[in-house]
């Protein structure tokens, strides 16, 4: 995490301050220090500005004002997920199976915008893999692995984080109870992270969400009355454009009832890294590469060949025609055809 120190903010502009950090009004105001019609004035210039008899009367303290600043703005920004160093890659080293026996590798590494299947049996390991990635383990779990930050041991602080996850995860049941619309949801969300052009943002995700979802809703609905494939839309769509985690896990995407190749594309496009736990050999070879877990341990890493793309193509014109299919049975259409003729 990138510190904010005091001297890189006492030579902005109060309005400049209060653009890039708008919690900062909160400071001041708690702290009943009055900054209207000071927007032109520097950090040092206002603070400059109290004479000995203002600082007397109303306990003025300059130099702790500035360090109580430093504190809480970097308080605010690890809160907020705001200004974190940009991840780029995660590398995996390998560790032990269940059995003690050393996995079948040395290390992996998987770059932002890639997309990584991870496949096994039930009880394989598969959480495991993700809880070590999530806590970035250093030979400090069961499995003994290690997780690099763009090839570096990351800062112990990182670890510990409650606002800075690593891993956004969407389960395979998303189950809301909160009494909200859609829009009221995504306000909630939009706000916490403190962005601009609020509105702009909801209707990406709404319309991104809808392009994913089989049937369509709007920013009206009741977040309680979305069906499972909508409410896995929805938050797939929000966790894309509006979560700050860098790396992305799906658990069984293929039990959602979303479209599946757009969801995967849609995080892609916003720079994350995609890992996915899968049973589907359509979304494993869509893949750019996918881990084989047994015994606890990763068993073998498989880069998706150019004859597996192939065979992707298939995969893909036999699940366009189920889809079709489908499609005409919830429309009350008798399939009088040969899908396959």
């Amino acid at each position: 995490m990138i510190m904010i120190k005091i001297k890189e903010l006492e030579f902005m502009k109060i309005k400049k301050l209060e653009k890039e950090y708008p919690f900062i009004l909160s400071f001041f105001e708690n702290n009943k220090l009055d900054i209207e019609g000071y927007g032109e004035f520097t950090l040092e210039e206002y603070l400059k500005h109290f004479t000995p008899e203002d600082k007397e009367e109303w306990a003025v303290d300059t130099e702790k004002i500035k360090l109580d600043l430093e504190t809480y703005l970097n308080q605010m920004i690890e809160f907020l997920g705001l200004k974190k160093d940009t991840i780029d890659s995660i590398t995996i080293v390998s560790g032990k199976d269940k059995y003690g026996n050393l996995e079948n590798f040395n290390e992996l590494t998987i770059y932002k915008s890639e997309i990584v299947a991870i496949v096994g049996a039930t009880g394989s390991g598969k959480s495991r893999l993700l809880a070590d990635i999530e806590w970035t383990a250093n030979k400090d779990t069961p499995t003994q692995r290690r997780i690099l930050i763009n090839g570096k041991v990351p800062d112990p602080s990182f670890r510990f984080s409650t606002s800075n996850k690593l891993v956004a995860q969407l389960s395979q049941n998303m189950n809301f109870v909160m009494d909200l619309t859609v829009k009221e949801f995504l306000e909630l969300h939009a706000q916490s992270r403190m962005i601009d052009e609020e509105e702009g943002v909801i209707e990406k995700i709404i319309e991104a969400a809808n392009e994913l979802a089989g049937e369509k809703f709007d920013l009206d609905t009741q977040i309680t009355g979305l069906s499972g494939g909508q409410s896995r839309a929805l938050m797939i769509a929000d966790t894309a454009i509006l979560s700050t985690s860098p790396i992305v896990l799906i658990d069984e995407i293929e039990n959602a009832g979303i479209d599946r190749k757009r969801a995967l594309n849609l995080l892609v496009n916003e720079e994350k890294i995609v890992l996915m736990a899968t049973h589907d050999p359509t979304l494993a070879l869509m893949a750019d590469k996918r881990i084989v877990i047994k015994n606890g341990g990763i068993y073998k890493i498989i880069n998706t060949d150019r004859e597996e793309k192939i065979i992707l193509k298939k995969l893909e014109k036999m699940d366009a025609i189920i889809n079709t299919m489908r499609a005409d049975l919830r429309k009350g259409k008798i399939v009088n055809y040969s899908p396959f003729s």
